[in-house]
């Protein structure tokens, strides 16, 4: 596709970023650790460890087999044994591809609108990114499902996984440590990247930071980007009013969501790692605001072709 001519203060303007840091695992809390892949740009994901009591849950896997391998390698280092548990947020790629490394030791866990929507998209993640070394990965679907919330125990610590979605799917799942105040949010939280709502809802994205807020977090783990504080929940909420503000200015202008894109000035956003989202952002925004149900079906691979047309290439994934 053509780059666009008309971007203002689009992301093929902006300089190309360095190429990823190496993962690692740090302690948070007192058995709560966070397996942090930076930059946490396209399927740069975070995942999470909690142990106790000769137990370990593992919040979320990774993307592909070396990382998953990786993953696994990290984890051996604080439960010898291996994960007994693995949660999945949600179902995209790069939350669940690991899991199959885990299996059938550990049980996986999901709603069960996520295991659905697992077994639906399979694999399909790999054929956006053709030049990507996925390895050979296996889909291993979750074990138990749940609909609202569950509740686990490693030791003494209790882990309340919390239905919150739709957000940034149809149905995401939080892991919530409440001894320690540390929140696992999957991708209804990112920091220094851009949120990413195509598949969920803005509105319900908004409604689900506001629980989340109540649930008074010291310590935050996004889906993507660096662990922070409750800042993290302030700063996806205020790009999500921003999207819905310039997603109402297009519709008053009678714009396409590609032509809101690219007519929309990043402004503080510019800087933040994978900005083309806002085509798709603006895709569920448009469809929102002119009566499309939160975390209804949408166009998605429409919305994909129209992003790598702002971009002006297909977006980075260092994978």
């Amino acid at each position: 596709m053509n780059t666009p001519t008309a971007a203002v203060g689009s992301a093929a303007a902006r300089t190309p970023r360095p190429s990823a840091g190496a993962p690692a695992l740090r302690e948070l809390a007192d058995g709560v650790f966070v397996y942090e892949q930076p930059d946490g740009g396209w399927c740069l994901n975070n995942a999470g460890v909690i142990t106790g009591g000769g137990r370990c849950v593992l919040v979320d896997t990774v993307a592909t087999r070396a990382r998953a391998e990786r993953l696994r390698d990290e984890v051996a280092r604080v439960a010898p044994g291996g994960p007994d548990t693995v949660v999945n947020t949600h179902f995209h790629g790069d939350h669940v591809f690991g899991n199959s490394l885990f299996t059938p030791r550990a049980t996986v866990i999901a709603h069960e609108g996520t295991r659905s929507d697992m077994a639906e998209s399979g694999l399909g993640l790999c054929r956006l990114w053709p030049d990507v070394d996925w390895g050979e990965v296996a889909l291993a679907l979750p074990d138990l499902t749940f609909t609202e919330r569950l509740t686990l125990r490693a030791g003494e610590l209790r882990i309340e996984l919390l239905h919150v979605g739709p957000a940034h799917t149809a149905n995401d799942v939080v892991v919530w440590v409440p001894e320690h105040r540390v929140l696992f949010t999957g991708d209804v939280v990112w920091s220094q990247v851009t949120p990413y709502v195509l598949m969920g809802s803005v509105s319900g994205s908004l409604r689900a930071l506001e629980r989340l807020r109540a649930l008074g977090p010291r310590t935050v783990v996004p889906g993507h980007g660096p662990v922070g504080g409750p800042e993290v929940l302030d700063a996806t909420e205020d790009y999500l009013r921003w999207l819905a503000r310039s997603a109402r200015d297009g519709l008053r202008a009678g714009r396409t969501p590609l032509e809101t894109a690219r007519a929309t000035d990043l402004g503080r956003f510019a800087g933040l790692v994978d900005p083309e989202r806002l085509v798709g952002n603006l895709h569920r925004a448009h469809a929102e605001a002119t009566g499309l149900a939160p975390g209804a079906r949408i166009d998605v691979a429409a919305s994909c072709q129209e992003m790598v047309a702002y971009l002006g290439h297909l977006p980075a994934c260092h994978a």
